[in-house]
């Protein structure tokens, strides 16, 4: 080997090896972020229409994921990048407070119809590279044939609870001072402020749940989102429970799952007979013995790498419910258990995902606005400190939007532009 040759191989080993840029730095992961949004949002709106009373929950599920493989399959085609589910299509009746997808080989859960008037959480999600947006909405079942009539009485209250507590919590994940204005003094004063610590947060949602005569569900979490993962390093726990616990405050940069829980109950929750058909691949390795456990995990590593599946999506329901077992033994799925309401009180659910970045928070994906004319209440927020976030922006004007509106009412606070 010639000595020109030696030495331009010994200056490409002494070069650093780079590793790919999957912050919020590199465009691509916001432009990935906001397509797995798009889908997640359309599927979102379309599932929504499918819910109305005597149809069964196992067949919007069905059509929801179909909806999603649609989609996915129109974007990033002959691209060599994994994309697919971030979290599968559920339909959550009533008191039901976790994602719920029936499954066909289960009878009397098939058979499960939505029921007029109840709210239905839908959630759902897609994933770009491993970036996943999932999105989660609450609806009021009306029946077939029906008008969207203006909804009343206790429904009402729950809904607007679970709304303006969301757009509440969407204000306390801004770092502190990010948006402020004025003088420097008064942008480092605002900046060196203290970010509310999660039992303030808590206090907080209270005084607007309490003031529709609603209550926080027991340990809402929201997670910092990352590549391939939806359950990071940092978590925020509303009325936390029994052993849970938040770790960590919101930053620019990240990307977060931001959930909001309410009930017309206490707000307790309890777990349910339902068998559990949602799991998650964890990172843990295990020696499985069972050829169904194996077939089965080969299954979700290549369909759906670490995001959440329903035990339906896999190609053989019957052997997936034999192996699934093994599995959850051995800490290589991880199971979500039904759980609802104690006092099987109404629940409605809303989860955005969100990135905070310099100029605020952005709404990557979530639930459609909610039509504030539709709900009738004699209640409302009085209390003069939340009404003082809720007046407040979520992002800062970027001028992508010259003509805004004259500044919103109260009634309407938490709907302002959400420009990055």
């Amino acid at each position: 080997m010639a000595t020109e040759e030696k030495q331009e191989i010994g200056r490409q080993l002494e070069q650093p090896l780079t590793r790919p840029d999957y912050s919020l730095n590199n465009p691509d992961t916001l432009t990935k972020y906001k397509t797995a949004a798009q889908i997640s949002e359309k599927v979102l709106a379309d599932v929504s229409k499918l819910c109305v009373a005597g149809e069964k929950i196992l067949d919007i599920c069905q059509k929801g994921d179909k909806l999603i493989e649609e989609e996915i399959a129109k974007v990033y085609r002959g691209k060599k990048i994994t994309k697919g589910f971030s979290h599968p299509t559920t339909i959550s009746p009533s008191a039901l407070v976790t994602p719920y997808t029936p499954l066909a080989t289960d009878e009397k859960e098939a058979a499960t119809e939505i029921q007029a008037g109840e709210p239905i959480k839908i959630q759902l999600g897609a994933q770009i590279d491993g970036f996943g947006s999932i999105v989660c909405d609450t609806i009021i079942a009306r029946a077939k044939d029906s008008s969207d009539d203006v909804v009343s009485g206790r429904e009402a209250d729950l809904i607007l609870a679970t709304h303006y507590a969301n757009e509440l919590l969407l204000r306390l994940m801004l770092p502190p001072g990010l948006l402020a204005s004025g003088t420097d003094e008064e942008k480092a004063k605002a900046a060196s402020a203290k970010a509310p610590s999660q039992s303030q947060i808590t206090h907080l949602l209270e005084k607007v749940t309490k003031a529709y005569d609603c209550s926080l569900v027991e340990s809402t979490t929201s997670w910092l989102f990352d590549r391939n993962e939806i359950e990071g390093k940092k978590k925020i726990v509303l009325s936390p429970g029994e052993s849970a616990k938040g770790e960590g405050v919101p930053e620019v940069g990240e990307v977060w799952g931001v959930e909001m829980g309410v009930s017309l109950g206490s707000g307790k929750v309890k777990q349910y007979e339902q068998r559990t058909t949602l799991h998650r691949r964890t990172t843990q390795t295990y020696a499985l013995k069972r050829p169904s456990s194996r077939k089965i995990l080969s299954e979700v590593q290549k369909k759906f790498g670490t995001f959440p599946f329903s035990l339906r999506q896999l190609e053989d329901e019957r052997d997936a419910k034999t192996g699934v077992i093994e599995c959850v033994r051995g800490n290589v799925f991880r199971q979500y258990e039904v759980v609802g309401d104690k006092d099987n009180s109404p629940v409605a659910r809303l989860l955005t995902t969100i990135a905070i970045t310099k100029n605020g928070v952005t709404k990557l994906g979530a639930p459609p606005a909610l039509d504030l004319s539709k709900f009738k209440t004699d209640k409302k927020v009085e209390d003069e400190e939340v009404l003082k976030i809720l007046e407040q922006p979520l992002s800062r004007n970027t001028g992508k939007s010259k003509n805004k509106k004259k500044k919103k009412s109260t009634k309407k606070a938490g709907e302002e532009s959400d420009d990055e």
